[in-house]
């Protein structure tokens, strides 16, 4: 399992301890880091002071005015300088000619050559010892008559020991009190966040008591900013769980209904033939039952294709609208041959192409076309078409049948809500599977007049994704 998945699978208790605590980590060590260069930086500033006393003390002592070089060296100056310093003091005065050697001949000399006058400090190991070594080069005047003139070279160091110890002081200090920091930003940020969990965990707890059946909304007023926006999503959910089962309860109501009566209607026939002895009669009962078991099957079918419809994941994909025009009026050509009409689809190319779910869009035509071969009249005509632009698509089912008066356009489209001119045998649920397919697609149906003459036009359309 990687790193992310374990990250979501963990509580906000776990994934502070995993990404927090480290990261806290990290950012002490570095922290402790730049306190021990600080401290190092300024023990060097401090000790530095001394050792640069030291160095112009022992040049103060320095005369060249007999023409050679004497040193009167301040003894006493440097035993103090030794005890303030915790460990060895070591200095070196050499003229540059060679004739001059005081002190520890061989102290390292200093990396690169050294400017007149300026002091350099710098590090250096000496018998094994780290010590610390400031130098100083100046001119050697001597009287007018001596030929030339030299420098002087003088050195002083002194160990580490002593700024070592003030380091590991320094930082020892401040790694406890960052530890301490440490430790009550930790308890600080687990007091926040359990103090910022406890409307969480109530609000879970009421959810918890709730009733299977209880889908009233979620009270937030009295719950942080943060988490109101969880809280008016939950509530979202909740209010369109409860029209889905609203919706499905209709459905089976619904269902319930116009099964029970084609199977009542069938019962009663059948019983009739049974005690029906007039053979002719007992033909015409069986006609009757195909007919109503061809009703119940028409029903059947049209109540699964509403249930999808409404419930059915929507899968938008390319599909071509020329092709499904052409399928759906070779599907339903014998019906249309049946009564004599004049079954034609129009589009303006050869290709349509169009994004939608290409299943529920043949479902939504088949019933429209079906409606339209059921109410218009013997040698009639329909035409199907499809149309596209750049705000989306369209299909359209046109007709010269009785059409519907004004008033009676709107209501159509909802379930078992049937128009004046119906048909004996129907079940008023092929426009709301339309309508449900089109409010699917984000769109809508609408029953318009047929311009020139009397009929329907049902025209469905949705935008492009």
């Amino acid at each position: 399992m990687g790193l992310a998945a374990r990250l979501r699978r963990a509580s906000l208790w776990r994934l502070l301890a995993c990404l927090l605590l480290p990261l806290l980590a990290v950012v002490t060590g570095v922290e402790l880091w730049m306190t021990r260069h600080d401290a190092l930086e300024a023990a060097n500033a401090a000790y530095d002071r001394s050792l640069l006393g030291a160095l112009k003390s022992i040049d103060a002592n320095i005369s060249t005015a007999s023409g050679g070089l004497s040193a009167e060296l301040p003894y006493s100056m440097l035993e103090f300088f030794e005890l303030t310093a915790s460990g060895h003091v070591y200095f070196r005065v050499a003229s540059s000619d060679g004739l001059v050697e005081l002190g520890n001949a061989d102290l390292p000399l200093p990396p690169g050559p050294l400017e007149p006058g300026v002091p350099r400090f710098y590090d250096a190991t000496y018998f094994g010892e780290s010590v610390r070594l400031a130098a100083y080069r100046r001119a050697m005047e001597g009287p007018p008559s001596a030929p030339g003139t030299s420098s002087v070279l003088v050195q002083v160091a002194e160990s580490t020991q002593s700024r070592q110890e003030f380091t590991r002081r320094f930082v020892r200090r401040a790694a406890l009190r960052d530890g301490l920091v440490l430790a009550l930003m930790v308890l600080g940020t687990a007091a926040t966040l359990a103090l910022a969990l406890r409307p969480l965990a109530r609000l879970a707890r009421e959810v918890q008591a709730r009733s299977p059946d209880d889908m009233t909304p979620v009270a937030g007023a009295e719950l942080p900013a943060d988490i109101r926006p969880l809280v008016t999503a939950v509530n979202q959910q909740m209010a369109r769980t409860q029209d889905l089962v609203a919706q499905q309860r209709q459905f089976l109501d619904d269902a319930s209904h116009q099964l029970r009566t084609h199977l009542t209607t069938l019962q009663m026939q059948i019983d009739y033939a049974r005690r029906e002895p007039d053979a002719a009669r007992l033909q015409d009962t069986l006609a009757a039952l195909g007919g109503e078991i061809a009703r119940a099957t028409r029903s059947t079918q049209q109540l699964l294709a509403l249930g999808r419809s409404d419930t059915a994941a929507v899968e938008f994909a390319p599909c071509d609208l020329a092709l499904l025009l052409r399928t759906v009026a070779l599907e339903l050509l014998p019906q249309a041959r049946a009564k004599q009409i004049d079954f034609g689809i129009h589009t303006a190319t050869a290709e349509l192409a169009a994004v939608a779910d290409s299943g529920l869009l043949r479902e939504a035509l088949t019933n429209l076309a079906a409606n339209a071969i059921a109410y218009t009249p013997e040698q009639g005509t329909i035409t199907v078409s499809a149309a596209g632009d750049s705000l989306g698509w369209s299909l359209s089912v046109e007709d010269n049948g009785p059409g519907l008066p004004p008033e009676e356009r709107d209501a159509l489209g909802h379930r078992y809500r049937r128009g004046s001119q119906a048909v004996a045998g129907g079940s008023g649920l092929g426009l709301a599977i339309a309508r449900s397919i089109a409010e699917r697609h984000r769109g809508r149906l609408r029953l318009e007049a047929r311009a020139g003459g009397p009929g329907l036009l049902a025209i469905l359309w949705w935008p492009r994704p």
